[in-house]
């Protein structure tokens, strides 16, 4: 009830009453610890992005640094879980980079052959792409990794009670020798099929300039077509070109052919490229038609 005096009179006015919702308060200190929180996420969301970045440009140089962070790869070990396949497949994403391009630039001790200790990979400050440590994991998990390897990447030997693993190929290393890598192709008789696959947008460029090695030690071909059941590795399933490499003419004019432990056949071309006339045929995939060059 409200009370209004007014001219020596007073008046009763009536009244009804509104409630409103509370409106919860926040305190300055509340506001502060929100704030922190969120410079805080946003921080570790950089530093993991600039982890990957450093490791994904070391992917095509050679590698850099030790301490890096596969979690932001897409396409390896799903989540931070790290339960079963998840976690033996993220692993050997990891060893396939460290043992092709990264050996070196992480100090590892690496063989002529390619061959490093496994415990010495298992000492390295890294995570795999499901975010695990490396350190964490065990040199059984690092056979099952080998072992469910569908393209056969990898071996492993024992030499002195040790246990060492290689990539048996898709080096940039130089500190790997072919010669010591590879075994080398004497005789066309040695290969019925070699061909290269690819894909039409570079073909252009290809008929230019060759077949390049690029940053690899090698340009890679393949023992047979990507249908066949024996062609494990050396071929993209899904390239739309395909070269075929003249074995005979080019042994005889003394190109150096090799052939890995997973049967990928290997070669240094004359300084880094295999030149055009050393295409036997040309064929688009999988229509398997014809194309002139």
């Amino acid at each position: 009830m409200w009370i209004c005096v007014s001219n020596n009179s007073i008046r009763i006015l009536r009244h009804c009453r509104l409630y409103l919702p509370p409106v919860p308060i926040t305190t300055t200190s509340s506001l502060l610890s929100r704030s922190r929180a969120l410079g805080c996420m946003d921080n570790t969301s950089r530093n993991q992005s600039s982890s990957f970045a450093s490791f994904s440009h070391s992917s095509r140089s050679g590698g850099r640094g030790r301490d890096l962070d596969m979690n932001s790869r897409g396409g390896g070990g799903a989540g931070g879980s790290g339960g079963g396949k998840d976690r033996i497949d993220a692993l050997g994403r990891l060893l396939t980079r460290i043992l092709r391009h990264m050996a070196s630039e992480l100090n590892l001790n690496m063989r002529s052959d390619g061959y490093v200790k496994v415990q010495d990979l298992l000492k390295l400050n890294l995570k795999t792409f499901a975010n695990i440590p490396l350190r964490s994991h065990t040199v059984d998990e690092i056979r099952e990794a080998v072992r469910r390897d569908n393209k056969q990447r990898f071996s492993l030997v024992e030499d002195n009670e040790e246990l060492l693993i290689r990539a048996n190929q898709g080096h940039t290393i130089t500190a790997v020798e072919t010669e010591s890598l590879l075994k080398p192709i004497l005789s066309a008789e040695e290969v019925t099929v070699c061909v290269h696959g690819t894909y039409k947008k570079y073909l252009e460029s290809i008929l230019e300039s060759g077949l390049k090695r690029m940053k690899r030690l090698h340009v890679h071909f393949s023992r047979g077509l990507p249908t066949d059941g024996e062609v494990i590795s050396g071929m993209r399933q899904d390239v739309n070109i395909l070269i075929f490499l003249d074995v005979r003419k080019a042994l005889e004019d003394g190109m150096k052919l090799y052939i890995s432990e997973n049967k990928v056949i290997l070669t240094e071309g004359f300084d880094g490229t295999v030149p055009v006339k050393y295409f036997e045929k040309i064929e688009s995939w999988p229509d398997r038609r014809p194309i002139s060059f």
